[in-house]
Formats: C-alpha cells, structure tokens, sequence
C-alpha cells in the first residue's frame, strides 16, 4: 500500500563523490555537464524514493553556477522533496564542494528539478503528498507554487500570437544588440 502523505525526511538523499581529472574541462575545472548529470541522478533518487516509482526529469529550473570545483574537491550533493503535486515533486538540490586539504567548503550551485513519477506503463502516476513540519519547509513549498505560476506567465508572454514587438523596443536599445528587420 502506497502512503498517502510521506514526511520530507523520509526521501531526502545526500552523495559525496571525489572529482576526478576525467570529469575536467579544458580549463582543468570541473565540467558542469558532469555536475548537470549528478543533479539528475540524485533528483531522480529522491523522486522515485519519494513516489516508489521510475521518475522522469520534466525540467530543470535555473542552474548557475557560483563557484569553481576543482580536481580533487570532494562534491556533496543534497536532494530534498520540496512540493508534490497530483503525479509530480520539485526536488531542491544543493551542491558544495570540499577542499580535503584545507576544509574549505564552498557552495558550487542550488537548482530545482521538476520530476514526474511513472508506472509500469509509462504513464504519468499520482505521487504521496509531503507533510510539512516547520517554516523552511512550508516557504519551499508555497515558493514551488509561485514559481509554477511565474513560469506560466513567462511563456505565455512570449508567446508568438500574443508577442507585441513595440512592448519591448525600448528594453532591446538599452542592450547589445542591433534590429535590422525585413519586413
């Protein structure tokens, strides 16, 4: 039997990992493709935990990336359910990286993974709820809410039918760019 409402704890992943001088760019820092693809991994560990269930990555949400990893660095990867919808969870992710020399730690990026939870089928299947139990908790979850909203809106904007070129001339001539339209 399936729980209907699962406490945040109970999905909640962490995975340190040594960074290899195969996982370098040509830079020698470490390639945030290869960081992308932990993220992925971990989201889909906490989301599956979560749901019992194969998760898919529906998206991803905003990842910059404030802080080199260095060859060497020990990167820790934090995962924690912060909303559920009716078959989909946004997994928060926090990633730092560890100096084992010195103990210098730095926080490398935070990112929101939006994973959908499916059957044996392949179709989309519903997800158990999380309990809330303290403030942090519930200001994660109402700000996934805002950001669903916000990101509605933002496409919806662009949209090419509803686009109006004029609305956005005078933002276009303060940046670093030229229009030269054919009509």
């Amino acid at each position: 039997m399936i729980k209907k409402f699962k406490s945040i704890k109970e999905s909640q992943l962490t995975i340190t990992e040594l960074m290899l001088p195969a996982h370098s760019n040509f830079s020698g820092k470490i390639h945030g493709g290869h960081i992308l693809n932990l993220m992925d991994q971990i989201a889909f560990a906490c989301a599956s935990k979560h749901s019992s269930n194969y998760c898919v990555t529906a998206s991803v949400n905003k990842v910059d990336f404030l802080n080199p990893i260095e060859v060497g660095e020990l990167l820790t990867l934090k995962a924690s359910v912060n909303y559920t919808g009716r078959t989909s969870m946004v997994v928060g992710l926090r990633v730092d990286s560890e100096n084992i020399r010195t103990g210098e730690t730095k926080h490398c990026n935070s990112s929101y993974f939006t994973m959908v939870a499916k059957d044996d089928d392949g179709k989309s299947t519903p997800v158990p709820g999380i309990i809330l139990t303290c403030k942090d908790e519930i200001r994660r979850y109402a700000r996934s809410i805002v950001r669903q909203s916000e990101g509605k809106n933002r496409t919806s904007r662009f949209s090419s039918k509803v686009f109006k070129i004029e609305d956005y001339l005078e933002l276009l001539e303060q940046s670093n760019s030229k229009i030269e339209m054919k009509e």
